[in-house]
């Protein structure tokens, strides 16, 4: 009756906004996943899976909703967080990387010395779309001297192949579409 959710759960439950945040774009809403408890910790289970407490050094997660995945994840996994932001919004020394999103570009940042040299981290982001927000965070871990032991995605747009940007990876999404 109240068995744990699965990635078809959890694609039902998102919502398709059409035209958003600008017309042509057609938004993956993981809110109502987010707003159900039963949902949100399957969803955060499937994301950790393969991983024990003590198994990473840290879990990294990207502005915006990749906060509130990876933040969960690392509760899960009795680690840290770790906030890959944009440019501008962290208050210490940052390494930046720029990137070409599907419609436009920013820039991301992360503290010099969010992890230790060598740390093995998961990074986590809500959705994988050309795969340049990705990237860019995984050059950033790269220039802290992590380790990525996998980048993990709650959604990905597989029609945009932005896997192939993080091919050096292992990647994982929950719900494919």
């Amino acid at each position: 009756m109240n068995a744990t959710p699965t990635s078809s759960d959890l694609a039902k439950a998102i919502r398709n906004i059409p035209d958003f945040p600008q017309p042509g774009i057609q938004f993956k809403d993981i809110t109502p996943v987010l707003a159900d408890a039963r949902l949100f910790a399957g969803c955060i289970d499937l994301l950790t899976t393969g991983f024990a407490p003590g198994s990473i050094g840290a879990v990294v997660g990207i502005d915006a909703r990749g906060f509130i995945l990876a933040a969960a994840a690392a509760l899960k996994l009795q680690t840290g967080f770790v906030p890959i932001r944009k440019k501008g919004k962290l208050p210490f020394k940052t390494f930046e990387e720029s990137y070409e999103l599907e419609y436009g570009s920013n820039t991301v940042a992360i503290h010099v010395d969010a992890v230790k040299p060598g740390a093995r981290v998961l990074l986590v982001d809500d959705l994988l779309a050309t795969g340049g927000t990705a990237q860019a965070a995984a050059a950033l871990l790269k220039r802290v001297g992590a380790e990525i032991v996998e980048i993990t995605f709650f959604v990905e747009l597989g029609f945009l192949n932005g896997r192939e940007k993080l091919r050096e990876y292992p990647v994982r999404s929950l719900v494919l579409y």
